[in-house]
């Protein structure tokens, strides 16, 4: 054998096991099955399916810009320092607000597995100080965040003497007489009897200085309501265990025809302990966590009218014991889906608030406001 055969061979031996090295090197991987997000209709429009899991999840919200003037309601005009010469102006009071909502849905051999969620960001006016209309980043809110299976509901709520009954009206400003406080912590249970016949048991927390529970005593609230396609009958009865005060709502529903719905609303409560000092930390004013209106008795009533599939007119008013009176009412217009525009009126007679004079709540030195509020909503 002479050296060029030795080259050779050795060559050929070296390509042999490099090719069989990067034969070894190259594995093609079986493909994965794509795994698509898999639409969810059970719950209804906008529900899709987490991969990998049962669990039906929709994401919503909307997007809302609130202007309001005047000197009426929770949203009404401000008064700031000119920045010039200190003289007080009236000015607008706004507000930006990103809603975010969450909803799941499971089916479970205990039934429907359900969750919610509500959280709000909000930037505006802040009339905390006087004078100083300062536009800001304001706190974040938990709105809801509660847990369902089957009929038994944990966690944050608004009360069930709110929600149960139903909100008092399509208006923005549907608290001018105030009809029951609404955050808290809930352990309620949820009855229907497919019938149209639902009722309701719910234990909670309360919130504020004035509506949280002082011991382990829970707010407690009870409600029946009857649905037909007429409308519905429905009434809550609540305890506050703050003060050991009852108080309860009844309410009636009308759909006249396709174009309007009435309802009409009375609540009452009793008082003898509300306006106790609670060991000098506190005065109710004469209102607890349910009954928030002045007085023993108020009566809220309303309705809508659909002029056609876009635009709608809404009114409310309501009026208590104490003689204070509101109405509030507005055009909604749905510029396109998911996009509506609301211009709402409102007006007040009421006794205002005085730290030296708590009498005031009574309205014995009434006064008469008016405002109004230019909402824009995206929601999705």
């Amino acid at each position: 054998m002479n050296i060029k055969s030795l080259l050779l061979g050795s060559a050929a031996a070296l390509i042999a096991v490099s090719g069989a090295r990067a034969a070894d090197a190259v594995v093609v991987a079986e493909p994965e099955p794509a795994e698509y997000v898999k639409i969810c209709d059970v719950y209804g429009a906008g529900y899709f399916y987490i991969p990998g899991t049962e669990t039906c999840l929709r994401i919503g919200g909307y997007i809302r810009y609130d202007i309001g003037g005047g000197d009426v309601g929770s949203f009404n005009g401000s008064k700031t320092a000119d920045h010039q010469d200190g003289s007080v102006n009236d000015t607008w009071h706004k507000n930006a607000r990103f809603t975010l909502k969450t909803w799941t849905g499971q089916e479970t051999e205990l039934g429907t597995l359900k969750t919610y969620t509500e959280t709000r960001f909000n930037f505006g006016n802040d009339n905390a100080i006087e004078f100083a209309n300062t536009a800001h980043n304001k706190d974040v809110s938990l709105n809801f965040a509660w847990i369902q299976l089957g009929g038994l509901r944990v966690g944050k709520d608004e009360s069930a003497f709110d929600t149960f009954v139903g909100y008092a009206g399509n208006v923005i400003q549907d608290t001018l007489v105030p009809y029951g406080d609404f955050d808290t912590n809930v352990v309620q249970y949820y009855f229907d009897a497919g019938n149209g016949f639902s009722a309701v048991v719910s234990l909670e927390e309360g919130a504020g200085v004035v509506g949280t529970i002082d011991s382990y005593v829970p707010h407690v609230v009870g409600g029946l309501k009857w649905t037909q396609g007429w409308g519905a009958i429905s009434g809550v009865v609540a305890y506050d265990s703050n003060y050991e005060e009852v108080a309860g709502k009844v309410r009636l529903d009308v759909n006249v025809n396709d174009a309007l719905s009435l309802w009409v609303m009375g609540g009452y409560g009793t008082d003898d302990n509300l306006n106790d000092d609670a060991g000098n930390v506190i005065d109710a004013h004469g209102r607890g966590f349910y009954k928030q209106w002045g007085g023993n008795w108020a009566v809220w009533g309303g309705g809508t009218y659909k002029f056609n599939e876009k635009t709608s007119f809404n009114a409310q008013v309501s009026y208590d014991d104490w003689k204070n009176l509101g109405i509030a009412a507005n055009i909604a217009y749905d510029v396109v889906p998911g996009f509506t525009v609301t211009a709402e009126v409102d007006y007040l007679n009421a006794g205002k608030f005085d730290d030296a004079d708590f009498s005031n709540w009574t309205g014995a030195d009434k006064k008469s406001s008016i405002g109004g509020i230019l909402r824009f909503q995206r929601s999705f």
